[in-house]
């Protein structure tokens, strides 16, 4: 999952207390916390049940989608083992193969071997030669694979890697690291409002929320300050997004948290997987909120491979985006945000 990659950079601001309706359920996943504040006002369930309701569809994302683990259905798929793959799985698919569609090609979960060649996968090794990297992107892109889960299935509902591709070619290696929190995020948050739930912010390293926090008003969420070394969620911001009060997604991703220096050269862990390098660009962050949260995800990661200027005009062509870029400029740090971005000073 995306979270173990990368920090989450936006952090819950607001408190739960002075408000008894408010709980707050938090557990671990993966290896990493969850958070979830909700508004218990009209719930069918208890805050137990919900907090079992949250573990069981995280444990199911994980032995769906985790290329951490191994018995994970993604992870078995990539071996070349037979899968049966279930409904989120088919889902998580199909959407990314819009994404992709949709981008040109910046965002490409078909593009896994690049990201492990370059050390940001699930391998760390030297730089790749240029050599390598052409051989790698040669069997990179969902463009090689069926468009849907569906047309690839067997006629007794299994699959397998090469089933997927369109022509014969090296095997694909799918990595969903880019969209599967935000996704994540979108399935509690649908699986909250089957209960009742209207207000909720639902934090899995990627933000959902909806209705309003404990002091009846619209949530506030942090964007950290995107500098080397902040490390820390929360303990550098750069300022505060303020909801109107509707659903949104709330996603952000940098280049200055995963990175690093060789012979003198940074590389991000943004891999563009058009050209099968590093994304060099200005662009330090993006915060992108979206009306859920699993087209925040891809449209953050989107921006992040196509730089200041696209990522700006991407925002701006989409009524359904607002955005806060940060980005470089010599020595300084600027920023731009949408017009219907609502950010509050510190």
């Amino acid at each position: 999952m995306k979270k173990f990659l990368l920090f989450a950079v936006v952090i819950f601001l607001a408190s739960c207390s002075g408000n008894p309706r408010y709980v707050a359920v938090t557990g671990y996943a993966q290896g990493g916390t969850y958070s979830v504040k909700i508004n218990m006002k009209g719930v069918s369930a208890s805050s137990e049940e919900l907090r079992e309701g949250i573990d069981s569809i995280l444990t199911l994302v994980d032995t769906t989608l985790s290329g951490y683990n191994k018995l994970s259905m993604l992870s078995r798929l990539n071996a070349g083992e037979i899968v049966r793959p279930n409904g989120i799985f088919a889902e998580i698919y199909s959407l990314s193969r819009k994404w992709y569609e949709a981008s040109g090609g910046a965002f490409d979960v078909a593009a896994g071997p690049l990201f492990d060649a370059w050390g940001f996968g699930f391998k760390n090794d030297r730089l790749p030669s240029d050599e390598a990297v052409a051989g790698i992107l040669a069997s990179c892109g969902m463009g090689r694979l069926k468009p849907s889960v569906e047309e690839a299935l067997s006629e007794d509902g299994t699959l397998t890697s090469k089933a997927l591709l369109i022509e014969d070619g090296a095997l694909p290696v799918l990595n969903f690291n880019a969209i599967a929190q935000g996704y994540t995020a979108d399935l509690v948050a649908g699986w909250l409002r089957s209960k009742g739930v209207k207000d909720m912010l639902v934090d899995i390293g990627e933000i959902f929320c909806d209705g309003l926090n404990p002091s009846g008003k619209p949530w506030t969420v942090g964007v950290d300050r995107p500098v080397d070394g902040n490390d820390t969620p929360g303990k550098d911001l750069e300022g505060l997004w303020v909801s109107d009060g509707g659903p949104r997604g709330v996603v952000t991703s940098g280049n200055y948290r995963k990175f690093y220096v060789v012979d003198g050269v940074k590389y991000s862990h943004s891999i563009d997987p058009r050209s099968g390098y590093p994304a060099r660009n200005t662009l330090l962050s993006a915060t992108v909120i979206a009306p859920d949260a699993t087209t925040a995800d891809a449209v953050a990661t989107w921006c992040m491979v196509i730089g200041l200027d696209q990522a700006r005009e991407l925002i701006c062509s989409r009524a359904d985006l607002e955005g806060l870029l940060i980005y470089s400029e010599g020595e300084q740090m600027k920023e731009w945000a949408s017009e219907g971005f609502f950010t509050s000073g510190l």
